[in-house]
C-alpha cells in the first residue's frame, strides 16, 4: 500500500512571488482597461465635438425654404431639395439592383453551392472586393455603364455603380444572417415533405430576415454619403430641377454639399453645413429603421 504524499506548504519566498505577481498582473489589467475606455471615449468625443460644430454652423439655414428650393448663386436663395430628391431616387434603384442580386448570390452560395475550389475562390474574391476603394468601382461605372451601355449620365448608371459598391457587403451581411438559421430546421422542413426550395422560401428566409433587412439597410446608408463614384460618373453640381425618372441627370447631396465647401462667399459655408446636418439626419434615420426592424422581427421568431 503506497503512501499518501504529505501536502507541500509553500515556501516564504514562493508566496511573495506568487503575491507580487498578482498585484502585477492586478495593475496591468486596470492599465488596459483604462486604454480601452480611452479608446471608447475619445471617438465618441470627436465626433460630438464634430456634429455640435455642424450643427452650429448650419442652424441659420435648416429652415423649410431651405429643404424645398433649388440651388442659387446667391447663398442665402439656396436650396437643397434637387439634392433630396436625386439622392431618394439613387436609393431606391440601387435598392432595387442590389437587393435581389447579392440576396441571391448569399442564397445560392450558403445552400445549394458544393464546397470546392471554385466556391472557396468565389468567396474569397467576394471578401476581397468588400475592401476596394470605391474610387475603382467608380471608374469600373464610368467604363461600363456610362460609356459601354450607353446610359449617360443618368441616375440609373449611378444607382448601378453604387449597386457594384454595395453587392459584396449584401451578400457577406446575408451569407451571416443565413448561417444563423440552425440546421435542425431545415431538416424539419424535409421530413414535412418539403423540398429544398419550400425550405428556404417557407423556414430559412424569414428566420434570416432580420439580420438581412439590418445588412442592406446599413449598406445603403453607407452609400447615401458616397461622393467618388458619383461625381466621377458625372454627377452635376448645380442642378435646377428636380429628376423625373431614372434616365435624368441628377445630383445629391453629398455632392451639393462638396460644391458648396469649394466656393469662397461665407454664405455658401452655412449652406453646406446645413446640407451636411440634412445628411446625418436621413443616415441616422436609416440606421434607426434598421435597429427597429432588426429588434421586431426577431421577437417574433423563437429557436
Amino acid at each position: 500500500m503506497s503512501a499518501i504524499p504529505a501536502p507541500t506548504v509553500p515556501q516564504p519566498a514562493q508566496a511573495d512571488n506568487a503575491l507580487t505577481g498578482k498585484v502585477r498582473g492586478a495593475g496591468a489589467e486596470r492599465a488596459f482597461r483604462a486604454l480601452c475606455w480611452i479608446a471608447l471615449i475619445l471617438p465618441l468625443l470627436l465626433l460630438a465635438v464634430l456634429l455640435a460644430s455642424t450643427v452650429r454652423d448650419g442652424m441659420p439655414r435648416l429652415t423649410w425654404d431651405f429643404l424645398t428650393s433649388y440651388p442659387s448663386r446667391k447663398p442665402e436663395l439656396a436650396g437643397f431639395l434637387p439634392a433630396i430628391v436625386g439622392s431618394l431616387w439613387l436609393m431606391g434603384l440601387t435598392a432595387v439592383i442590389a437587393i435581389p442580386l447579392g440576396l441571391g448570390a448569399a442564397i445560392y452560395l450558403e445552400e445549394y453551392a458544393r464546397p470546392g475550389k471554385l466556391t472557396s475562390l468565389i468567396e474569397l474574391n467576394i471578401s476581397n472586393l468588400a475592401g476596394v476603394p470605391s474610387i475603382i468601382y467608380a471608374l469600373l461605372g464610368l467604363e461600363l455603364f456610362v460609356r459601354i451601355m450607353s446610359m449617360g449620365r443618368s441616375i440609373l448608371a449611378g444607382a448601378a455603380t453604387l449597386a457594384l459598391l454595395l453587392l459584396p457587403m449584401v451578400i457577406m451581411a446575408s451569407r451571416e444572417a443565413l448561417r444563423t438559421v440552425p440546421r435542425s430546421l431545415r431538416e424539419a422542413a424535409y421530413a414535412l415533405g418539403g423540398d429544398k426550395w419550400a425550405s428556404i422560401r417557407q423556414v430559412v428566409l424569414p428566420m434570416s430576415l432580420p439580420g438581412v433587412l439590418t445588412g442592406i439597410i446599413l449598406s445603403l446608408a453607407r452609400a447615401i454619403g458616397e461622393t467618388a463614384p458619383l461625381l466621377t460618373i458625372g454627377a452635376v453640381t448645380y442642378l435646377a430641377f428636380v429628376p423625373s425618372s431614372p434616365t435624368s441627370a441628377f445630383t445629391a447631396m453629398p455632392i451639393q454639399a462638396f460644391n458648396w465647401i469649394s466656393r469662397p462667399q461665407k454664405g455658401f459655408q452655412v449652406d453646406a453645413a446645413a446640407g451636411i446636418v440634412v445628411l446625418l439626419v436621413l443616415m441616422l434615420l436609416m440606421n434607426g429603421v434598421a435597429i427597429w426592424l432588426r429588434a421586431r422581427l426577431q421577437r417574433r421568431i423563437n429557436w
